[in-house]
């Protein structure tokens, strides 16, 4: 019963447009401006190989940006 109430209401959902699906609430997004850019998506400890890295925000150049 509750297994077919469930598909019902995401096939409704699906047929109204209403995904269940919730997007980031992000107000930033790579490549960040400032660390607290970053902050503001939950990243933090950026490591150099990933797309958000920059070297304007590793401080001591170690290749860890916007260290916590």
């Amino acid at each position: 019963m509750i297994r077919r109430l469930l598909v019902t209401a995401a096939a409704v959902g699906a047929i109204a447009g209403i995904g269940a699906v919730v997007a980031p609430s992000a107000t930033a997004g790579p490549p960040y401006a400032t660390c607290k850019d970053a902050a503001k998506d939950g990243r933090y400890n950026i490591p150099q190989n990933d797309t958000a890295y920059s070297p304007k925000l590793d401080r001591d150049g170690d290749g860890i940006a916007c260290e916590s």
